[in-house]
């Protein structure tokens, strides 16, 4: 019988977290009578972490574990994962359990009640949710670029960075996923929102782990933080420069005028110079802008013939397409 949850657990130097996560998330499981296998990816890990899984698979059949032996990123190991889970619904979580198991149960139910949400997140920064204990600097940076990524996203969602959710299966087989670090947790939200899933958020609590050593890395995850935020409203960017260049230059236009009024304007003062080069600088910044849209509208585009080419190709090997993708919504 193919489970009905699949949960992918990436894990990198967790031997001290490993077996206890395993065992909470397989006790919140059994509480609901569900048919559910775990999922856990070692991603290279140096300490023991291998051999801790596979102990841990020996004593239950619902673990499977996913090794190899080169450190790859969490985007790799979700992408492992996500290959082989079976579930009808696919929850990824973090190793530590910063967010207690509970929260698959609550996710897996949101998507069981609600047919049309295709995917949701655990939300510590929405309304209802909170923090507890998270070191000071870490959470002013998670806050400040998750709400940047809000305005950067077409939807707004109050938490895009984090791990825990839970996906209808077909959603996740429809995208094209290619990330090997956390920038995957961007990646599969531009590619959904392109194709019109419906995302929710749950309110959640986010804790500091208890054991083991932090993986987050300031700098890296700043830098893909803005760059795919760059990206995603890098028409708005462009615009807001151009516009900006265009002020200027007519500002100083006017000034210059005043100056012609009063007699004393010279041709070959510098300010002539100045503005000329503001005006047809914001010009071709606002040219690129409309490049800029209509390469998005081109990258979403690829996004849902992608998608579709999944469908063509199931019915050609005689798969339910139904099994493979789900119906889009209308984006409209």
């Amino acid at each position: 019988m193919d489970p009905l949850v699949s949960i992918v657990i990436p894990m990198h130097d967790e031997s001290e977290n490993a077996a206890s996560t395993l065992s909470v998330l397989a006790s919140a499981l059994e509480e609901q009578s569900w048919v559910f296998e775990l999922l856990p990816v070692d991603d290279g890990s140096n300490d023991d972490t291998g051999h801790v899984l596979a102990r841990c698979a020996a004593e239950d059949p619902r673990v499977h574990p996913i090794v190899y032996a080169t450190n790859r990123g969490r985007g790799y190991a979700m992408r492992r994962g996500f290959q082989q889970a079976r579930g009808r619904f696919v929850v990824t979580m973090d190793a530590d359990l910063s967010y207690s198991a509970d929260h698959a149960v609550r996710m897996v139910r949101m998507l069981q009640e609600d047919p049309e949400a295709d995917i949701v997140l655990a939300s510590p920064y929405m309304p209802g949710g909170r923090v507890e204990d998270v070191p000071f600097a870490r959470l002013v940076l998670s806050r400040v670029g998750n709400w940047v990524l809000r305005r950067a996203l077409s939807q707004s969602l109050y938490t895009s960075t984090g791990i825990v959710r839970a996906y209808r299966a077909p959603v996740l087989r429809s995208l094209d996923l290619s990330a090997n670090g956390k920038e995957i947790h961007l990646e599969i939200l531009s590619q959904a929102i392109a194709l019109g899933y419906r995302i929710v958020e749950m309110p959640s609590v986010l804790r500091t782990r208890r054991a083991g050593r932090s993986k987050f890395r300031p700098r890296a995850t700043i830098l893909s933080h803005l760059l795919f935020s760059l990206i995603e409203r890098s028409a708005s960017v462009l615009s807001a420069v151009g516009l900006m260049f265009l002020g200027a230059s007519l500002a100083l236009g006017a000034y210059l005028f005043g100056v012609y009024l009063t007699g004393g304007l010279n041709p070959e003062r510098p300010l002539m110079t100045v503005m000329i080069v503001l005006f047809l600088g914001g010009a071709t910044i606002l040219s690129f802008s409309v490049l800029a849209v209509q390469m998005l509208v081109l990258r979403r585009d690829v996004v849902r013939l992608h998608a579709d080419v999944k469908v063509m190709r199931a019915a050609v090997e005689g798969e339910s397409a139904e099994e493979l993708i789900l119906e889009p919504h209308d984006t409209l």
